[in-house]
């Protein structure tokens, strides 16, 4: 059965876990870091979506 949709409320906070598959690592090396921090700042800045902390692990 698939997962029911999220209840998204504005203004309210989210937290979010990004998890390979497996629990295998999402990240192969520290350029990999770089760019998905990258792509995180340019994206919520696109979309308007208040980042307030985040954790990168490998």
């Amino acid at each position: 059965m698939a997962r029911l949709p999220r209840i998204c409320l504005p203004d309210v906070p989210q937290h979010i876990i990004q998890r390979g598959n497996n629990r295998q690592a999402c990240f192969a090396g520290v350029e990999d870091f770089a760019a998905y921090a990258g792509w995180l700042g340019e994206y919520a800045r696109k979309y308007e979506v208040a980042i307030h902390a985040c954790v990168i692990l490998p």
